[in-house]
């Protein structure tokens, strides 16, 4: 179990290849200290303790668990998370040595990731190898997508975890084998939470946002927003029907990060794709 959030259960952590030859051809992926196996969940949730912790059983806190035990918490948590971002420098280095570019890809359910994808594949073909690691809790139905697209995928089922991490990426890219050269993206589980805390290896995070969805999410969701490099507001063919205001977005946004990039567009519709093209191509 994860202590950041409380989810997950790492027994039941899936990677499903949908190209055979992935696993058959490729490479076992950035193996941390030379382990370069592919398997279906990372080790160390719950598995390691602090050195030289220990615990005092007479010293208890108001909560009625113990002050010890909360340390304890703490400690581990922190544990966790420094060898989730260890991973990730591992797994971004992996891809760095080879030219490729990871997009980390988050939003909530529905804001348009999978179709969004979808295009970005069958309009880059030809001109860039794109590959896709697809994360949900359960079911293939967007990693069958992606493969009907164009691309090649990798599923990473989390069972009743809300994001992905390093150690789910790297068995993924083992798995996956992207080529030297490709665009890789990283298509998170869908939550404006948990997602932003977790450094899996990208080289940019990229959140989207429909305009179904409220222009008032940056200040509802400032961790997500803040990590950001770029926010995609989708839907945009729905503006004269829902309550939308882009520039609320725009303002509340970079009041969190005032750098951060912001392009609005139409999958659907096809509305300043080219201006998300143009971004991923500088990548």
């Amino acid at each position: 179990m994860c202590l950041t959030c409380g989810c997950g259960d790492e027994e039941n952590i899936r990677v499903t290849t949908l190209d055979p030859r992935a696993a058959e051809d490729g490479p076992s992926g950035p193996a941390d200290h030379g382990h370069g196996h592919a398997h279906g969940h990372g080790h160390g949730h719950g598995h390691d303790h602090p050195d030289g912790h220990t615990h005092d059983h007479d010293a208890v806190g108001p909560d009625g668990l113990g002050e010890a035990a909360h340390t304890e918490t703490l400690v581990l948590s922190e544990r966790i998370l420094a060898k989730n971002d260890r991973l990730a420098e591992h797994n971004r280095n992996w891809l760095r040595e080879r030219n490729i570019p990871a997009v980390n890809l988050m939003s909530s359910p529905g804001s348009g990731k999978t179709s969004l994808l979808e295009r970005t594949i069958a309009e880059l073909t030809g001109t860039r190898e794109v590959c896709v690691i697809e994360g949900d809790q359960e079911t293939l139905f967007d990693a069958e997508r992606i493969r009907t697209a164009g691309a090649r995928a990798v599923q990473v089922n989390t069972g009743a975890g809300c994001h992905l991490d390093a150690p789910m990426v790297r068995d993924a890219i083992g798995a996956l084998a992207p080529s030297e050269g490709s665009l890789l993206f990283i298509e998170n589980v869908g939550n404006l939470v948990c997602p932003a805390l977790f450094d899996v290896g990208e080289q940019v995070k990229v959140v989207v946002i429909s305009v179904t969805e409220g222009d008032d999410k940056p200040l509802k969701y400032p961790h997500m927003f803040t990590a950001a490099d770029l926010v995609v507001v989708n839907k945009t063919d729905l503006l004269p029907y829902v309550d939308f205001d882009i520039a609320k977005l725009h303002q509340q946004a970079r009041s969190l990060k005032p750098d951060v990039e912001i392009i609005a567009l139409s999958v659907r519709h096809g509305d300043n794709l080219d201006a998300w093209y143009a971004w991923l191509h500088a990548l």
